[in-house]
């Protein structure tokens, strides 16, 4: 096995220490909210984006206002995307199905889909507005059915930016706060004295808004641990070239000062014309200033000698966007197993799940695509099971196999709630305390 790193990023150890600089900011700043709430609030506002209004909650009028500063094209954009989202998620939500079966003669199982009662959406906005964010969480969660959907979104220089309300409000948002990060999330996980606590967040964000989410899970339910945005780059020199995996790279670099972005090719030459690449397009993109520093310090590009190491250094990462450019891409869609979301082909690329194309991209980073995939309508639904005995001698049949169970692991009280029902609706005297007789199926 040969697998050459010619360019690496920040070491784990290095990155450890950055999570756990943040682990206590968060924990510090979670706590204050809790204890002090609205007043809390308000301060973090006021020293992370100088905001300060009358009120945090837009009203009707505002909203209106705000939509109103767009024109018809850009809200026919955002309707447009809006509607390739719904249309996946209505189609996610349409497979999935109560049941009820007969398990055995007058035994009924089944389950319920239900969605959750309550939902914040976290929609990131303070360095660039996150229209398409709003879709993906606020949307979604219209059409799983939630009955309240709360929406945050940090202000934009200085103020709501009219195409995130937009969306919020289009999307099926409920009540829409100009509020973010940390104060966003824990106002919203916490509750305060103007704001009525959710039962689940979901929403990306930054690092501070990730580990606000993993501090709170338990405490309310979350999507995903979706941090700073991830991308690789599957590639070799049938299907790609170091234009193609430099431009999709450093899309994604972009996002922020800690963006993962890793190439991952069998191919020397598209490596080493990569990053030539990657370097003229850093002088020529407006948001170089950004993408560099990610680049620089969370970039990597890996040689393999094989598409079998290249599949397993792939799902080694898990990284959360896979732009796959080759001449097996259907060869990886089977095969690869730890991902956040996958884009196959020349012909698209991770800006069209962002935006537009309706799949989610609310993803799993830092590995968690591992044991989770995105957020999709599923995640907005829990699945209750229920139980009926309808006939005495089901009653009598599953109370004695309970009964004879319950004592095999020493609880006697259970034991008793399956006797009764074998005394009750079986006539069969069973002593207290003693496991049911066993019986022939004859008798």
């Amino acid at each position: 096995m040969a697998i050459e790193y010619l360019k690496r990023g920040k070491s784990d150890a290095d990155r450890a220490e950055d999570d756990a600089k943040t682990r206590a900011v968060v924990e510090a700043t979670l706590k204050d909210i809790e204890t002090r709430g609205d007043v809390a609030v308000r301060q973090l506002s006021e020293k992370f984006d100088n905001y300060s209004p009358a009120s945090f909650r837009l009203c009707q009028q505002e909203i209106d206002d705000l939509i109103a500063q767009l024109s018809d094209r850009e809200l026919a954009d955002i309707k447009f995307a809006q509607e390739q989202v719904r249309n996946f998620a209505q189609a996610q939500r349409d497979s999935m199905l109560d049941i009820e079966v007969e398990t055995l003669p007058g035994v009924i199982l089944g389950h319920k889909n239900i969605p959750v009662q309550s939902v914040g959406c976290y929609v990131p906005g303070g360095k660039f507005p996150m229209v398409a964010s709003a879709h993906m969480s606020v949307a979604t969660a219209s059409v799983a059915g939630v009955p309240r959907i709360i929406a945050c979104t940090p202000p934009f220089n200085g103020k709501p930016n009219p195409a995130v309300i937009a969306a919020m409000y289009l999307g099926g948002a409920h009540e829409i706060y100009v509020m973010g990060g940390i104060q966003a999330i824990g106002a919203m996980a916490l509750g305060t004295e103007t704001i009525d606590p959710v039962h689940m967040l979901v929403g990306p964000g930054n690092a501070f808004v990730a580990e606000a989410k993993r501090q709170l899970f338990g405490r309310v339910g979350i999507d995903l641990f979706a941090g700073p945005t991830e991308t690789m780059v599957i590639a070799d020199e049938t299907a790609a070239d170091a234009e193609l995996c430099a431009t999709d790279l450093l899309g994604q670099a972009e996002h922020g000062y800690n963006s993962p972005c890793v190439l991952l090719t069998n191919s020397r030459k598209l490596a080493e014309e990569t990053l030539t690449e990657v370097d003229r397009l850093l002088g020529i993109l407006p948001t170089a200033d950004t993408a560099k520093v990610s680049w620089e310090e969370y970039g990597e590009v890996i040689i393999c000698d094989t598409y079998d190491e290249m599949l397993q250094v792939a799902d080694g990462i898990a990284s959360e966007h896979v732009q796959v450019m080759t001449d097996r891409d259907d060869w990886f869609l089977e095969n690869m197993t730890c991902y956040g979301a996958l884009f196959l082909g020349p012909r698209t690329n991770v800006s069209n799940g962002d935006k537009v194309i309706g799949t989610n991209h609310t993803l799993p980073t830092k590995k968690a695509g591992r044991y989770t995939g995105g957020l999709w309508v599923g995640k907005y639904l829990k699945t209750h099971s229920y139980q009926k005995v309808l006939t005495d001698e089901a009653a009598t049949l599953i109370g004695e196999y309970g009964s004879r169970l319950c004592m095999l692991e020493g609880f006697v009280g259970h034991a008793e709630q399956c006797n009764v029902r074998v005394r009750r609706y079986g006539g069969i005297n069973v002593p207290y305390g003693e496991p049911a007789p066993y019986r022939d199926a004859a008798e």
